[in-house]
């Protein structure tokens, strides 16, 4: 049996890739700060895992999982030296909080002579392979150059799996559990592993990677922030509800296939594939028991109307693509008039996007 080890213990990390690795059967170590959950793993030795389906649940225990806190950097790097596969799924905020354990792990791991060690990265971001060596190479005792090069891989993924903010009702009296929606597939960039490629259920080695991480941003998550921002104008609380608006589910739908049709167009992928992808995506978009809200998926303006983020970055690739997008830009419109409670948009950042959406209608 190999070791995994998970660089957080969250609900990707637990909802996610953990119950990946267990269904492939790896022992698990997660590496986490919660001192409250480091014991409660350690205790149990396993949590459960509930797939919330469009009517029930069915549930799996997550085995042979135990965790080590990540302010002891000795054991951190320990487990990280021995790992035959390791991810992170910490949140981009994170990752320079990570850099230290993770470089003390590295230059462990090289010292021991322990061989190639493949990180699939499960963060939300662009270019997330770049900046993860970014923070390494600021750490001259992890990155030594061709052995680095050699040896470490920096695996981006696709994590298209939504997990929904875990209240208590869905806990239901158990603080371990992480409730999920069904799908699994974790898409990861097959040109960026070293040695063997890992054998892990679900995990899809795809090359070109870009294709997978432009499809996930400029599909999956421009579609979800559409169904947010229209569904704000309509007074619906939950995204379900929003897709379940015959106006809002069908602008969405359009919005995603303008966007779909500019994708194929650069990767010259095929287009039954991206529309069969689509049609999925409204389905789970409109699974009521995952309760994800208006809200929670529309906050954060700031970074979700970035000009290379969701609905920006797929505006442009259809205009480099020659394709109209007027629903896509319905989309950015609603998302103009969304109150974001944590952070609010400047006049200046209101005013330049009110012109890039009059002049590209």
């Amino acid at each position: 049996m190999g070791k995994a080890v998970i660089y957080g213990a969250g609900n990707i990390g637990r909802g996610f890739i953990g119950q990946l690795f267990a269904r492939s059967g790896y022992e698990i170590c997660f590496i986490d700060v919660d001192e409250t959950l480091i014991l409660a793993l350690n205790r149990r030795g396993e949590y459960p895992v509930r797939e919330l389906l469009d009517e029930g649940w069915r549930e799996e225990s997550v085995t042979n999982v135990r965790a080590v806190n990540g302010r002891d950097i000795d054991a951190a790097a320990r487990e990280i030296a021995q790992a035959d596969v390791m991810a992170t799924a910490v949140g981009v905020n994170a990752l320079p909080l990570i850099a230290g354990p993770l470089a003390a792990g590295i230059a462990r791991r090289y010292k021991e002579n322990c061989g190639p060690l493949n990180i699939l990265i499960c963060e939300n971001l662009l270019n997330a392979s770049r900046y993860m060596r970014k923070l390494l190479s600021e750490r001259p005792d992890a990155y030594t150059n061709a052995w680095f090069e050699e040896n470490i891989g920096l695996v981006e993924t696709s994590v298209g799996r939504m997990v929904p903010v875990q209240t208590e009702e869905l806990r239901a009296g158990d603080p371990l559990r992480v409730c999920v929606e069904e799908y699994g597939e974790l898409p990861a960039d097959r040109a960026a592993f070293k040695g063997e490629i890992p054998q892990v259920k679900g995990l899809e080695p795809f090359s070109p990677f870009d294709f997978y991480v432009e499809r996930k941003l400029y599909i999956h998550n421009m579609g979800h922030a559409a169904a947010a921002y229209l569904g704000f104008q309509r007074g619906y609380a939950y995204i379900w509800e929003a897709v379940g608006d015959p106006y809002i589910r069908e602008t969405v739908r359009r919005a995603m296939l303008e966007s779909g049709r500019a994708l194929c167009g650069r990767y010259n992928a095929d287009k039954s594939g991206v529309c069969l992808h689509i049609e999925d995506l409204l389905l789970r978009f409109g699974n009521r028991q995952l309760g994800d809200t208006v809200a929670r998926v529309g906050r954060d303006l700031p970074r979700k109307l970035a000009g290379n983020d969701r609905l920006f970055g797929a505006a442009a690739m259809c205009e480099e693509q020659g394709i109209a997008c007027p629903n896509i830009l319905r989309g950015i419109a609603a998302a103009l008039l969304f109150p974001d409670n944590d952070q609010e948009l400047t006049l200046g950042q209101l005013r330049q996007m009110a012109d890039i959406v009059i002049n590209k209608s």
